[in-house]
């Protein structure tokens, strides 16, 4: 998620509802299996706009000016809506049409597109997170090259945390509190030694309704509305209580005690109080004005929103206060934003060769620099001048970082656990029956 994209959240989902609209691709009838081409020539790419569209243009410039001129190689960019950008991919695929070299797609879809693209045996991965690579891997090929890589963070007033850490005085208080939260007495802890339970404590804490002393109306705010791209930041409790969406065999895993803990953390927050009615309705552009305000101590948030929180001028109450901890339970979902090559362009051979150029470290500080957040630590870590987060984007993602199931029906099933789940997590449903009914969709998804 690009730290210029404050909505991205919002366009991804409906990118992907659209998606799931949309052809299947691989289609048996018509078309051809492409060609190898010259070498060179127009190679045309599709991308989005935005700030991943404007980042890559300035990169395709750089290209045509200097390496693409020596290759004999210009690419041109398509850029199409944020909303129905893979829905019109999917038309195009479905057609076996060679009217693109190279698509732009993302972890959550490369299953489903994988019957009509090439796979990448010529690109060297090594200098990607392997999480990224990985999650853009079906059937143990690679099918994409990575750009921009998403994952979470827990955001929270530090000077609130650390203001509580300092004054023992008030630990007998809290410990109360997180007795009746949790069932035991705690400490607080720092931010990032947080499990779900302190999460679940210190919500309790910061809320006005368990602790009437609070400095915020509310502990936390949850992404709980029936939105798919909801179910990314939910699995992190998924993972963080030691749950998966599957086996090591590929069976659905959802109708397990994880799964039930998961649901329990967020309908326990929401039904006692300790975070806005709103969060039924809740999703990125919620939690950041909620931050913003003041009215909530942390929450769990894309990377890409504390840079608008740490910007006096977006952000003047809270500016300087936000920090950056890992995801409690230390698990972070990671996607990858990427490009593939298309199974049936006419160019390959020249399509290829800038997709090699794309995978260089060199290309891809360039793609930084012009406000990507590109998938190569190495890149992140020598570039925090840009964007003070880098540093602990690569960190996280190297540390905590895991990829869900990649199958055909990726963003049908984030869009079904959405669905299946999220009265549970508000306490509409029980959360057994709802893990049940997530892990009877899930299977059938996964064929």
């Amino acid at each position: 998620m690009n730290v210029k994209a404050a909505g991205l959240a919002l366009a991804l989902a409906t990118g992907i509802a659209l998606a799931g609209c949309a052809p299947s691709t691989g289609s048996k009838t018509g078309g051809s299996a492409g060609a190898a081409g010259s070498g060179s020539g127009t190679v045309k790419m599709v991308l989005w706009p935005g700030p991943e569209g404007d980042a890559m243009g300035k990169v395709v410039e750089a290209y045509n000016a200097g390496q693409g001129a020596t290759d004999k190689i210009k690419v041109e960019m398509t850029l199409l809506s944020r909303q129905d950008t893979f829905s019109k991919e999917a038309t195009l695929m479905a057609a076996k049409s060679s009217q693109q070299d190279i698509y732009f797609v993302a972890s959550y879809n490369v299953g489903q597109y994988a019957n009509s693209l090439d796979p990448l045996t010529s690109v060297d991965a090594s200098n990607y997170f392997p999480v990224a690579v990985d999650g853009l891997k079906y059937q143990d090929k690679q099918y994409a090259l990575p750009l921009d890589v998403s994952n979470h963070f827990l955001l929270y007033r530090k000077d609130l945390v650390d203001a509580l850490l300092a004054t023992k005085s008030q630990w007998p208080a809290y410990q109360a509190v997180a007795a009746k939260a949790i069932g035991e007495k705690r400490d607080p802890k720092p931010a990032a030694e947080w499990d779900w339970q302190d999460y679940v404590a210190m919500s309790a804490w910061f809320s006005k309704t368990a602790n009437p002393a609070s400095p915020t109306q509310y502990g936390t705010i949850l992404q709980a509305k029936n939105l798919l791209y909801n179910t990314m930041i939910w699995d992190d409790v998924l993972w963080g209580e030691g749950g998966s969406w599957t086996t090591k065999d590929g069976k659905a895993n959802l109708d397990t005690d994880a799964a039930k803990k998961a649901v329990g953390v967020y309908s326990t927050i929401y039904k006692n109080g300790w975070t806005s009615k709103d969060s039924s309705q809740a999703e990125f552009p919620e939690t950041q004005a909620a931050l913003k305000a003041g009215t909530t101590a942390f929450a769990l948030q894309w990377s890409a929103g504390f840079a608008e929180l740490n910007d006096k001028s977006k952000s003047p109450l809270v500016a300087g206060k936000i920090a950056i901890a890992p995801v409690p339970g230390q698990k972070t979902h990671v996607h990858a934003l990427a490009v593939a090559l298309n199974k049936y362009s006419g160019n390959k051979d020249a399509a290829k060769k800038f997709l090699d150029y794309l995978a260089t470290p060199d290309a891809m500080t360039a793609y930084a620099k012009a406000g990507g957040i590109p998938a190569m630590p190495a890149v992140l870590k020598a570039n925090t001048a840009i964007n003070p987060a880098f540093g602990q984007i690569a960190e996280s993602i190297d540390k905590y970082g895991y990829s869900v199931p990649v199958f055909p029906n990726t963003f049908e099933a984030y869009s079904k656990l959405a669905e299946t789940l999220s009265g549970a997590w508000v306490g509409q449903q029980d959360a057994g029956t709802a893990v049940q009914t997530a892990n009877t969709a899930l299977q059938k998804l996964l064929g």
